[in-house]
Formats: structure tokens, sequence, C-alpha cells
């Protein structure tokens, strides 16, 4: 077991644990939880070995195993599965002896390193550390590709697995979800679940420290407190407790107020003086009980969207993925043009009725933009239609690979759409807080500075919201005080970084939120406000998150990403969480059945997402293409006449949307009442009008949807 009794551990000159006492016991699993710098990872320095005790008593078995997920990138060129089997030090070592054995020719020696090596499961080593590493989410065929070859994030994944390959009496796990998808973190969940040693846990996923945690750690104003249960009990626990200390507290002051009062009005009385001595020493005797010091919560909130246009925007017949290498000089332009003010989250306007299908099909006649998927391109998902109304609260499931990211990528113009069409509703402004935003930040900026080169680029810089006070000013309810305005960002925490991204996205007042993992470097009080902020987001929400309170929290429908498609999913997360079991069970079972790697991968590519569909005839490829051409040119006759009504109506809006804020600037002057009458009848009458135009562009655009589905091939 693990014992600390009067612990004293100090960073440098801060002291983070004074006088700390706790027993952990075997088999245990802990949850180590408190504000970002409170000294959870220094805690877990302690238990590794590489700090020291500032005072008191640590005390562990010294023959526990210890595992722990390296923080260092890395680098080799060794295939994914022996990059994890090596993982197990002992298997590592065992074999080098029986290698050395059989280079001598020590025929004794050759049979105690085989006896060795089947004591540590060398026979089923591989299995196990391919098992691990097709949990975390990557294929069969990536078994054996170079550790370098994958990403960043996917390395971190191999870390993890490596660590949990290796036999331990101790796993120590600090933010280990950090890097896995929903698909990933329900299986180590149920890893964990399983883990016959000791853990414990830093996360700020509530959901997963409930399902894994049966003891919680809280590290606050320098003590480390232990409570019996998961973190949903520790939350309980401890608000009865602050209640309990609270009253306690409120009683205590009132006693003392009392025993002063007495003490002021009779000491100088010489018939009082003993009765008013012995409370002075009474006073001094108590034992006063702390104040409940609870600690400043983080929040913030959305603003007001200037407009709300319903549709959001409208997918149709959509490819998505990536482009060739050969970009275009247009697109490289387009790039260019969205610059900084993309990365930071706004969307820039095209028009006052901006459409991307517009945009693409004049490109595509001028030669700069093929219409379709060209040779070379990277499709991800195909024939996607799909509306997004004003209001909406999506959540994005999918295996991992299955193409979220790249369907939020593309709705935000960070990556060009390959086929088909995004309309977007008038006056769309998009939030987009990507999974690498935070390498958008410039290093040596300071928060300041990012606010203000935003202020420039959205054409916002001479306004009274722009100003340095104002921008100081609104920096500081992101937990930005004082001259933390001014200091570089690389310097910040990963919490830091999302926190000023969430800054810049609220502060360009969005109507859509394309939000790819905003919780990764948030601590669970900034998970809480998010969630807060945005159920009280008045305009729509499109979330891909790991973080299922978020998701449960937000979300009333879920669209699912599979199969190279985009399609409804019928049920909440507990049903998607059944759904991704059955899909592990039913690739369990078919590799059971497979005898080759190929095959294998093969049904898993199949089966990733849904049951595989009846095999298709083999058609022609040129004869493909004439049928996809007939079927074109029937879907465009069918639909013309939809969408040249559609059409009218967009201008109609467009003219009646400029007389509207026309009107609304008049109506902002001072008027003779005669005019102030006739603008405001006209004023109601354009909205009027409006209301109705957009609900026959939402008929005329479910009638082309309808229509659209209707002839996609099954």
């Amino acid at each position: 077991m693990i014992q600390l009794q009067n612990l004293t551990l100090r960073r440098g000159a801060k002291v983070l644990l004074d006088g700390a006492s706790v027993t952990i016991h075997p088999g245990e699993k802990a949850a180590l939880v408190g504000r970002n710098g409170a000294g959870k990872s220094t805690l877990f320095a302690l238990f590794n070995g590489t700090l020291h005790e500032d005072g008191g008593d640590f005390a562990m078995p010294a023959a526990w195993r210890i595992a722990q997920v390296a923080q260092h990138m890395p680098e080799t060129a060794e295939p994914a599965a022996e990059f994890v089997l090596s993982g197990d030090e002992r298997l590592v070592h065992l074999r080098e002896q029986l290698s050395k054995a059989e280079q001598s020719g020590d025929g004794i020696a050759i049979a105690h390193a085989h006896g060795d090596l089947h004591d540590a499961g060398a026979h089923d080593a591989r299995s196990r550390a391919e098992a691990l590493i097709l949990g975390l989410g990557f294929k069969v065929d990536e078994l054996q590709k170079p550790v370098n070859s994958f990403s960043g994030g996917w390395r971190m994944r191999l870390q993890l697995a490596r660590a949990l390959m290796a036999p331990s009496d101790l796993l120590l796990l600090d933010e280990p979800t950090n890097h896995l998808d929903l698909d990933a973190l329900v299986w180590l969940e149920g890893w964990l679940q399983r883990y016959a040693g000791t853990l414990i846990v830093i996360s700020h996923d509530r959901e997963f420290l409930d399902a894994v945690t049966r003891v919680t750690l809280h590290i606050e104003h320098q003590k480390l407190t232990r409570y019996g249960g998961n973190y949903s009990a520790f939350e309980e626990l401890r608000a009865q407790q602050l209640t309990l200390q609270q009253a306690a507290y409120a009683k205590q002051q009132e006693k003392i107020a009392h025993l002063q009062k007495f003490i002021d009005r009779f000491k100088a009385k010489a018939t009082k003086a003993k009765q008013a001595q012995s409370r002075v020493k009474a006073l001094e005797r108590m034992e006063r009980i702390a104040p409940v010091l609870a600690d400043a919560e983080f929040q913030f909130e959305f603003k007001e969207p200037a407009n709300l246009p319903n549709p959001m925007l409208a997918v149709r017949d959509a490819v998505f993925g990536y482009r060739a290498e050969k970009a275009t000089k247009t697109e490289a332009a387009g790039a260019q043009q969205t610059g900084a003010a993309g990365q930071f989250g706004l969307k820039p306007e095209l028009s006052d009725y901006a459409t991307t299908a517009t945009l693409h099909a004049q490109l595509a006649a001028r030669g700069e933009l093929p219409p379709e998927p060209q040779p070379g391109d990277r499709v991800i998902l195909r024939g996607v239609t799909r509306t997004v109304m004003a209001g909406q609260r999506i959540g994005i499931l999918g295996a991992n690979g299955q193409g979220k990211s790249t369907f939020v990528k593309t709705v935000a113009r960070t990556l060009p759409l390959l086929g088909g069409q995004i309309t977007e509703g008038k006056g769309l402004a998009i939030g987009y807080f990507a999974q690498q935003e935070l390498d958008v930040l410039h290093a040596g900026s300071t928060p300041l500075e990012h606010m203000v080169r935003l202020a420039r680029e959205t054409g916002r810089d001479n306004t009274e919201e722009a100003r340095e006070q104002q921008l100081r000013n609104f920096l500081g309810t992101f937990s930005f005080p004082g001259e933390m305005v001014l200091q570089p960002v690389g310097q910040f925490s990963g919490g830091e970084k999302a926190r000023l991204v969430l800054a810049m996205i609220v502060w360009q007042r969005p109507n859509l939120l394309l939000l790819d993992e905003p919780t990764n470097h948030l601590d669970l009080a900034t998970r809480e406000a998010l969630a807060v902020a945005l159920n009280e987001f008045e305009g729509t929400v499109m979330l891909v998150s790991h973080d299922r309170a978020l998701l449960r929290s937000v979300c009333d429908e879920f669209w699912l990403v599979a199969r190279g498609g985009v399609a409804p999913f019928e049920g909440d997360l507990d049903d998607y969480q059944r759904y991704l079991l059955d899909e592990a069970k039913r690739l369990r079972e078919l590799a059971a059945t497979q005898n080759t790697p190929d095959s294998i991968a093969s049904s898993a590519d199949s089966t990733s997402a849904e049951a595989p569909k009846p095999s298709q005839p083999t058609i022609n490829p040129a004869e493909q293409r004439r049928l996809d051409a007939q079927r074109r040119q029937q879907l465009a006759e069918k639909t013309r006449p939809l969408k040249r009504a559609l059409e009218k109506a967009e201008q109609r809006m467009q003219t009646l949307g400029a007389e509207q804020t026309a009107l609304e600037q008049r109506l902002a002057t001072p008027l003779p009442p005669a005019e102030i009458a006739d603008a405001g009848r006209r004023l109601k009458a354009v909205g009027d009008e409006l209301a109705a135009l957009e609900d026959e562009w939402l008929r005329l655009s479910g009638e082309i949807e309808a229509i659209e589905q209707a002839a996609t091939p099954a």
C-alpha cells in the first residue's frame, strides 16, 4: 500500500502539499483531482521516484512495478507492434538472455531462458500488444507501420499502449483520454476496469472517472483529502462537507461575537473583571473553524448572434476529403484570403448571401476548380446531403478515422469541398474550434496582441469594443487578469491556450459553432463553464467530442459518420456505447474466423461502422460513368424548376434584407411622427415577407433534398 504521513511537497519555492496524510490500498483505483497547478503531476513524480518528499514520510512497497505513459514524442522507425511489445521490459530482457544463450550454445541457459519466457507470457505477448493497439483505434494494416510515420496524437496513443503492455503493480495515468476519441475511450474504460493492480489517474473527464475509479483524492489548499466513491460521489460528499463546515463556522462566529461583546462591556469593571478574563482565555483556547474558501468559478457566455439564418446551411450531394498535391492557384489564393481570420474562428463573408456552391460553380466555369473529385484526391465522405437548422444541437459520432474532423473542417472552409455544394444562410458566421487550433496561436505574441490582430483582420479595429482597455476587460473574463495579457502565449499551459481560443471565438459573435474536441486541455471547472455557455447559446452547435458529459449536456440529436457518409443516429450515447461494444465483438468473432491479416483488415474496414451491404455486380467503368451522367441529367431536369424558384427567393431575400437594414438605420435617426409610422409599417411588411420567403426557401430546399435522395443509388 501507499502511505503519506504529514507530507510536505514543494516545486521550487512553492509549497504544494503541507501536512498531507492519506493511504491507498493495493488494488484500489483512485482519481487524483484538483485545480490546475494544485500539484497533481508533482505528486505523480513522487510516486514514480523522480521527486522526493520535502518533509514527512512516504512509503510504497519496493517490489512494486510502476508503469506510466511516457510524455515525450517517440521518433523511432520501429514498427508499431514491436514498439508496444517492448513496453514489457522483462520480456525484452529475457529475449536478450535467450539470444546470448543461443549464441554461446549453452543448453542449460537456453532451457532456463525458455522457461522464464513462458512464465513472462511470451507465448501470447504479441497478440496482447496487437489487441492494445487495435483497441486504441489503429487498423490491422497499421501494426507494422513505423512509429514515426504516425501523427503526434497517434504516437501518444502508442505510448499509452506501451504503458498498458508493461506488467505493473501501480499504473499512473496523467490525462490518458486527451488523444482518444469516444470509441477508444470506451475500450480503455473496459481495460482499466479489468486491471488488477493499483491505479491512480488524473483526468478531467467526469464520466471516465465515474466508470473507472472508486476512490477520489482531492488536492485543495495544500491538503490532500481522501473520499470514498467515484467522482460524482466525491462531488456530493464535498458539497455536504462544505455545507456543514459553513454552518459550524457561522455558529462559532456567533459565539465569538457574544464572548467578545461581554469582554468589551465588562473588562473595565472590577466586579466582572474575573469573568471577562475567563472569556478572554476561552477565546484563546478555542480551535477556530476555517471559513469555506470556495474557489472563484470560471464562467463565460457566448454573445447573442447578430442574426440567425434558418436554415444555417444546406449540404447537397457533397464530397469531402483532401485535394491532391497539385492544388490550383485559385485554392492557394483562397487560403491566403481566409488567412488568420479563418484560423481564429470566424468565416469571412463572400457576399450578403454567401453561397459556397455558387463560388464553386463560377470557379468550375472558368476552369479554375474541378466540379468533381479528380484523380489523386483522397475522398473520405461522398454523397452527403444534410440540412442544419437554427438552434440545433448536433453531436457528431463515428469510429476513428471515419471522417468526423474532415466533415467539420470542410464546413468551416479550412478544407476545400471536393464536389457537390454547401449553401450558406444569409449572415452565417462560423466559430470554429479545431483539435489543432492551439497550434495557430503565435507563441511569441501576447493575448492582447492576438485580440488586436483579430480585430484588425475582421474589420472591427475601429469599434469601441476593440479599444485596448475593452480588450483587456474582455480577456479578464476568461481568467487573463492584469499583466497576464502581456505574457507570451508560448509560456501558457494547454488549458490557458484553449481559453484564449475560446475567448477569440466568443468575441466574434458567431451563430454557428463547429467544435472539434474543444475539451482536450480544459479542466473540469472550465468544461462545466463551456457546457453552461453552450446550453445558453442561441445559435447552432455542431460538436465532436469524447467528453460524454459534455455531449449529454449539450446535444439533443446525433449524426453518425460512417461508411463514407453522414446519417442521423437513432438513439442516445448509451445506445452508441452498446453499438460500439457490439461492433467490437463482431470484429473479434470475424478475426477469429479469418486466417490472414489482409482478410481481417478488409473485414474490419467493411464493418467499422455498419453491417456490410450486399455486394453489387461489377460494372464497366465507362458504362458506370455513362449511367452516372444519365442519372445527373435526369436529376437536373427534375430539380431545375425548383432551383430556379429557390434562386428567385434568394434574390428577393437579399433585396428585402438590404431594405430592412436601411429602414432600421432610418428609424434610429430623429424623424417626424408621420415618417416614423410609415417606416414602421414598411418594416413590418418587409419582415413578414422575409419570414414567408424563408418558409418558401425551406420548402423548396426540402423538395430538392427529397428528389436527390430518391435518385441516389442504394
